[in-house]
């Protein structure tokens, strides 16, 4: 598939997928969001590819959803999420490949859930996180209102949601809503040097750990004691597991596969 609304590339192991429509702050439109689905279920099944770098091309991250196409005639909102925002957040937390978000600037209303429902999110000091869903009468989606509280609390949260605040990226490093803040100049370079190490990592049971993690949320503790179970026996049968206690009894660097 030839993209025109996003930049996909894959070098050492990493896919790198770039949303490109920085005249519109990187908003989403019908087209960005499917491209962004396909690329996202390419870097899945393609076995060279290990880990996934998600970012934006110029001053943001995304602003969130293209208004004028949501005005459009025609358009209706719960297909805009039904076929734009929900398969990429449900792609972002099922892929077994861990994700790395790079935000380069504003984070706006879908762009921060989006941001949010990644693995490992960094974000340049200048950015921004702003839930403007409410500013235009609506709330929050795009997993927002699962994801947020999980990572702040209810009251945090809410007060995100309803009065809007810009997050600068500090504050949200602070709170937990992001892995880390990071100079601007420094931000492409960290993001991509922690795309790569993961991309060498046993990613198999990155894999599994992640799926451990989303499962937990549902959990009580007996339950996620028999998940866990379940994944560390996958784990232990597999090529990494093996390896990587190879490498150490010969005290060697492990070659993962992630099988």
């Amino acid at each position: 598939m030839a993209y025109s609304k996003i930049i996909y590339t894959v070098a050492e192991g990493v896919a790198t997928i770039t949303l490109n429509r920085p005249d519109k702050l990187n908003s989403f439109d019908r087209a960005m969001a499917l491209e962004t689905i396909e690329a996202l279920d390419k870097a899945r099944d393609d076995t060279a590819v290990r880990a996934i770098l998600l970012t934006g091309e110029g001053r943001a991250f995304s602003a969130g959803q293209d208004l004028a196409e949501a005005i459009a005639p025609g358009t209706r909102i719960e297909e805009i999420i039904t076929v734009q925002y929900n398969p990429i957040v449900r792609r972002l937390r099922a892929l077994p490949k861990p994700v790395v978000c790079a935000v380069n600037g504003v984070a706006a209303g879908a762009g921060a859930n989006i941001a949010y429902a990644c693995d490992l999110t960094l974000a340049a000091e200048s950015a921004v996180f702003i839930q403007s869903f409410i500013q235009i009468g609506l709330i929050p989606d795009s997993g927002g209102t699962f994801t947020l509280p999980r990572l702040v609390g209810m009251q945090r949260a809410f007060g995100q949601m309803i009065l809007a605040p810009k997050v600068s990226a500090k504050e949200a490093e602070a709170q937990g809503m992001i892995w880390k803040a990071v100079p601007d100049a420094e931000l492409m370079n960290e993001a991509i040097a922690l795309a790569k190490k993961l991309a060498v990592m046993p990613t198999k049971a990155i894999a599994l750990t992640k799926d451990a993690l989303n499962r937990s949320t549902f959990n009580n503790l007996d339950d996620q004691l028999d998940v866990e179970n379940e994944l560390q026996t996958v784990a232990g049968n597999s090529h990494d597991y093996r390896e990587g206690v190879q490498a150490f009894l010969e005290k060697r660097k492990p070659v993962y596969r992630g099988e």
